[in-house]
């Protein structure tokens, strides 16, 4: 059965041109669309949609106050529409907290909406396949892992995530205590102009503080480094005295290419910290990671993964553990206490 989905944007050429597109694809079938997230809430009791596209700015009820009013009355997967302005990638942060799936950016040229449109049918059929968790049931707890003292002798934490990642990656830094005692590096896939307003977003919920890295910043105790969208990341130096280095990505990169890439990152983490480093990999859509978690633990360094029952995505967890290079396999709501047990 083709996805059905409700398309809502306050532009006309919008909500004419992205259902005209997605129609193409066979697996996928528009039901309808609405002008604003007004309009949204009451069509979708009567269309049932499986997956809402949401503009993030819109008049009269946008897209995060129609998100959270969705979420709330009758949950189902949606991915946002993001402008590459600083309010709509400041919103977009919001709505990933608020329950949306993941999000696309708007492009700037209209000769670009078909590429736009190739990668929302592609989150859509993805997003079809996401299980909500209804609102306000308690949480699963699972047991805590029996402590177990730390080598003492980690000094980078690398975080790799993509599809879920901005709300995975909140929850793991928020259960961090100021003081923590190795440097962290967050790679996530996220389109150029947004890991900033990731960084922003990051440090207003975790007791860290978080910098969107530049070139030749230096690797701190207890600061988080988010890798900025666009650019490889390299380590440059040594432990306790490292810094971190931004080469911008080929201007004809193919798509499919992540720039940093968890891969590129982790690999150059194990080259520069050998066994002082701690490998993560979060939800995510592909393999990206797996090979990095590798290069990690052929250094003698410790690799962690979320399980599939906590990740929006079990792609790139799945792909590191399927490969044998994961530590521990635990849960979204443990994979901050079992770093600070293995540090």
């Amino acid at each position: 059965m083709p996805v059905k989905v409700l398309v809502v944007d306050d532009s006309a050429l919008i909500r004419v041109l992205i259902p005209r597109l997605l129609g193409e694809d066979p697996e996928i079938r528009v039901v309808g669309t609405a002008a604003d997230g007004a309009e949204a809430c009451l069509k979708i009791p009567q269309l049932s949609p499986d997956v809402v596209t949401m503009d993030v700015e819109m008049p009269r009820v946008n897209g995060l106050t129609a998100l959270k009013r969705i979420m709330r009355e009758c949950p189902r997967p949606v991915i946002m529409l993001s402008a590459h302005t600083t309010a709509g990638a400041r919103d977009t942060m919001e709505s990933l907290s608020a329950g949306a799936v993941d999000f696309v950016a708007k492009p700037t040229r209209q000769a670009d909406v078909p590429l736009m449109v190739q990668e929302l049918a592609e989150k859509i059929k993805m997003a079809a396949r996401v299980v909500l968790r209804k609102s306000g049931a308690a949480p699963r707890t699972p047991s805590a892992p029996a402590p177990r003292p730390g080598r003492g002798d980690v000094d980078l934490v690398v975080i790799g995530a993509s599809t879920g990642g901005p709300v995975a990656l909140q929850k793991v830094l928020g259960s961090w205590p100021a003081g923590f005692p190795a440097a962290v590096v967050v790679v996530q896939h996220i389109p150029v102009g947004f890991s900033q307003p990731l960084a922003e977003h990051l440090a207003k919920k975790t007791a860290l503080p978080v910098r969107h890295a530049q070139n030749n910043d230096q690797l701190l105790p207890g600061r988080v480094l988010v890798a900025p969208a666009g650019a490889d990341l390299v380590f440059r130096g040594s432990p306790g005295r490292c810094s971190v280095g931004l080469v911008p990505a080929p201007a004809d990169h193919p798509k499919s290419e992540f720039h940093p890439s968890v891969d590129g990152v982790m690999t150059s983490a194990a080259e520069t910290f050998g066994h002082r480093t701690l490998g993560v990999l979060l939800t995510g859509m592909g393999r990206d990671g797996a090979q990095g978690m590798g290069r990690i633990k052929r250094a003698g360094g410790r690799t962690i993964a979320q399980d599939k029952d906590s990740c929006v995505v079990y792609g790139m967890p799945r792909a590191a553990a399927e490969s044998g290079v994961v530590d521990r396999v635990v849960p979204l709501s443990q994979v901050g206490p079992e770093v600070l047990y293995m540090l």
